[in-house]
């Protein structure tokens, strides 16, 4: 087997890029674009679906679609990992899959925003059913496979942590670019009015996107790096074998209270930043990139410190330090202190919880699987990456239902949007307690002897 280069570990991490642009493109302006605040109704935006708790009185409909989505999304997550486990294709189990969903899965996350009906309809609602339960399975059947090739292309702990580093680096280039949105769509608004400018913008991206998810399946053969033999359990029956693992319970309870409250503050930013801070929504670009610019500067000092201490100790500093940037996210735009300082506080104290916590998850989950196959002699790294997103997927679902439940509390004070970073900040310093029963010392042993 060939050892894996840098420049292919930047070519696999370009894949990465490609899906969290497309990712970044409905979670960051799917609420954004169907549940519009008042703001953004004054500069055009139309609405398309009924709004408000407009199901029993509780659930706003975006909300309900939205979890519906990734209940969806949770239950198809192991069905494609046990497909490409089981893959006996000669080209590998995992890029094949990468390959044929690419042009898909970055066509669908166009036609998620573009509803047929240009006013409040129920043909909309269905559309944008069907689209995002469409989006969600493309997604899925990229993201399984590739995050697979994590434990499978990084043999040792250094190339692990290294691969989980590129792909860090690349997450965060495509969620900034999306965030990049309003730039783009406003420059084409004077022409285009601004649901077809924002409509040109997201298929742009998706082209963009679309690329990038292309490039590790035509620059990795995937052969030539990874030799595994192809799981014969059903799909329900390693999904099983995969959560009798203790310490992957642990730590995937950490991991779904981290995501409710991440999916909650991504969804909220653009109105934390336009509601709260009093800052034009452009301001969601310029903020975001600053953050992500500084992540990068302390991706070294992350790389650093986790050789040379465990991984488990910097993950609760991560939880906690993104829950002190929840609460202050909760008060920002009081006191009289102008919104932009505001911005400024929470996207300095983000950037290091931020690269702490986008590098090392993706190494923890690849230390369980490899320790699994080493006990069990079974080979299911598709199937610890699909768990470990089948859980997450159902708290990100429980996410946008408590989301647009708290926005469309009196929306025009911004109470709702308080509350919602307020009970992230809770649901993460939860997260960092239950992480802090993972036993990381008994899972590394079990890999380096």
């Amino acid at each position: 087997m060939k050892t894996l280069t840098k420049g292919k570990m930047w070519c696999f991490a370009i894949g990465q890029f490609g899906w969290s642009l497309l990712s970044a493109l409905i979670t960051n302006w799917l609420v954004y674009f169907y549940q519009p605040d008042a703001d953004s109704i004054a500069a055009g935006q139309t609405l398309f679906i009924p709004q408000g708790r407009a199901i029993l009185g509780i659930v706003t409909v975006i909300g309900g679609i939205s979890a519906l989505g990734r209940i969806f999304d949770a239950v198809t997550d192991p069905m494609i990992a046990n497909l490409s486990d089981r893959s006996t294709n000669p080209e590998g189990r995992r890029i094949p899959f990468m390959r044929r969903i690419a042009l898909p899965f970055a066509l669908v996350t166009a036609l998620v925003f573009w509803a047929p009906v240009g006013a409040v309809s129920g043909i909309n609602c269905v559309w944008l059913l069907v689209t995002l339960l469409l989006f969600y399975l493309f997604m899925t059947t990229y993201c399984t496979p590739y995050n697979a090739l994590i434990s499978e292309l990084g043999t040792t702990q250094d190339t692990r942590i290294s691969i989980s580093t590129y792909i860090s680096v690349t997450f965060l280039l495509g969620s900034a670019i999306g965030y990049a949105a309003p730039y783009i769509w406003g420059a084409l608004t004077p022409s285009f009015g601004r649901i077809m400018a924002i409509r040109i913008t997201f298929i742009i991206l998706s082209v963009i996107g679309f690329i990038a998810l292309l490039v590790p399946t035509f620059t990795i053969r995937e052969k030539d790096y990874v030799h595994t033999v192809p799981s014969n359990d059903d799909a329900f029956t390693s999904l099983a074998k995969t959560f009798s693992n203790g310490d992957f319970r642990v730590f995937v309870g950490s991991d779904v209270l981290y995501f409710v409250a991440l999916t909650i503050f991504q969804t909220g930013l653009p109105f934390f930043i336009t509601a709260l801070m009093k800052l034009p929504e452009t301001m969601t670009t310029v903020l975001y990139i600053a953050m992500t610019l500084l992540s990068f500067v302390c991706y070294a000092p992350v790389n650093i410190l986790a050789h040379r201490m465990n991984k488990k100790k910097l993950v609760l500093i991560g939880f906690t330090g993104l829950s002190v940037v929840y609460i202050i996210t909760a008060v920002s735009g009081l006191a009289g202190i102008s919104g932009m300082i505001w911005g400024v506080v929470i996207v300095c104290l983000a950037a290091f919880p931020m690269a702490i916590l986008g590098i090392l998850p993706q190494a923890i989950v690849a230390d369980i699987a490899e320790a699994d196959a080493v006990v069990t002699g079974e080979n299911r790294e598709g199937m610890f990456f699909a768990a470990r997103t089948f859980a997450f997927k159902m708290g990100q679902s429980v996410s946008m239902l408590l989301f647009t439940a708290f926005a469309s509390i009196s929306p025009e004070t911004g109470a709702g949007y308080r509350i919602a970073a307020a009970v992230a900040a809770v649901i993460c310093l939860t997260g960092a307690l239950v992480l802090s029963r993972y036993n990381e010392k008994k899972v590394l042993s079990i890999i380096t002897h």
